[in-house]
C-alpha cells in the first residue's frame, strides 16, 4: 500500500493480490522440492525492499482449516516457534483490524517486529488475509526490536475441489530495515521459507483435535459479532513510511552454528 493515507483495503485490492499471487511472470524460481516452490524478484538498486513468494499443496488440509490456523492467534502462539510476542491492538471493520507482531531472527541478527493493519477475505471457495505497516502512536519502535516494515505481505488459500487438499500462496514484499548479509537472503528461499511453510501444514493437521479443548466456537475471523477488541478509529494510524525508521548495516555478519540449527 503506497498511499499516503491509511485506507482499508477493498475488492479491487484483493482480486489485485490474488493476480500477482498467480502469477509467475517476473519471478525467478529458487526452489522446488517436497511439493513447495519459492520465487524471488531481485533487488533494485540501492534499495533493501525483498520480494519472496512461495507456494505449497498441503494434502489432507481443507482451506478452510488453513485460514482458521492462519487467523487464531492462540494457537500460532503454541506452532508458530519464531514468534516472540503478537497480540491484536484493535479492530477497523468486520474484516480488519490492526495488530504487533515480534519474530527471532537468525543469529546474529538483530530480532525484528512489525505494527500492521491486516484485513482478510473470503472469496468463493479461496480466502485472502493480507497486511501492511501502519504506525500507532501507542507503540512506537522499541530498542531491543527493529522495526521492519511490510509493504504488503499476505496469504492466498485455494481450495483443491473436492478433496481436501488446498494450495497455500504465501507472498511477501517487506523492507527489514537493514542491510542483511548474502547468506540470509540466499537461505530465506532455499530453507527459511520451505520450512516455515512446512510448519504451517504441521500446525494445520493437528488445528482440530488442539481446537476441540480451545474454546472450539470462538472464531472471530467467521464470526465478528463475537470479537472482544476494541473499536479504533482509523485517523489513529499512519502509513509506516521506512525513511522514518532505523537502518542497520547487518551485511558483514557472519552466520552462527546457532542460526544454523534454529527451528
Amino acid at each position: 500500500m503506497s498511499g499516503r493515507t491509511v485506507t482499508i483495503p477493498d475488492d479491487r485490492a484483493f482480486a489485485s493480490f490474488k493476480a500477482e499471487g498467480l502469477c509467475e511472470e517476473g519471478w525467478s524460481m529458487n526452489h522446488n522440492k517436497g511439493g513447495i516452490t519459492v520465487w524471488t524478484q531481485g533487488l533494485e538498486e540501492g534499495k533493501s525492499i525483498h520480494k519472496i513468494k512461495c507456494r505449497m499443496v498441503c494434502k489432507d488440509v481443507s482451506a478452510e482449516t488453513m485460514y482458521d490456523v492462519l487467523h487464531d492467534i492462540e494457537y500460532r502462539r503454541k506452532w508458530d516457534t519464531n514468534v516472540i510476542e503478537t497480540f491484536d491492538i484493535g479492530k477497523l471493520t468486520v474484516n480488519a483490524d490492526v495488530g504487533y507482531y515480534s519474530w527471532k531472527c537468525p543469529s546474529p541478527l538483530r530480532n525484528r517486529d512489525v505494527i500492521t493493519l491486516r484485513s482478510w477475505l473470503p472469496m468463493g471457495k479461496d480466502y485472502i488475509i493480507m497486511n501492511y505497516s501502519v504506525k500507532h502512536g501507542k507503540y512506537p519502535p522499541k530498542k531491543d526490536m527493529v522495526r521492519a516494515v511490510s509493504i504488503q505481505t499476505g496469504y492466498l488459500i485455494q481450495s483443491q475441489g473436492p478433496t481436501n487438499n488446498c494450495t497455500l500462496t504465501y507472498m511477501a514484499q517487506v523492507d527489514p530495515r537493514g542491510s542483511l548479509p548474502k547468506w540470509v537472503v540466499n537461505k530465506s528461499s532455499h530453507f527459511f521459507a520451505p520450512h516455515a511453510m512446512k510448519k504451517i501444514n504441521k500446525a494445520c493437521l493437528k488445528y482440530s483435535e488442539w481446537k476441540q479443548r480451545h474454546n472450539p466456537g470462538f472464531k472471530p475471523w467467521l464470526y465478528p459479532e463475537q470479537t472482544t477488541l476494541p473499536s479504533i478509529p482509523i485517523s489513529e494510524l499512519s502509513i509506516q513510511h521506512a525513511e522514518s525508521l532505523e537502518n542497520i548495516d547487518e551485511s558483514s555478519l557472519a552466520e552462527t552454528q546457532e542460526s544454523e540449527d534454529s527451528d
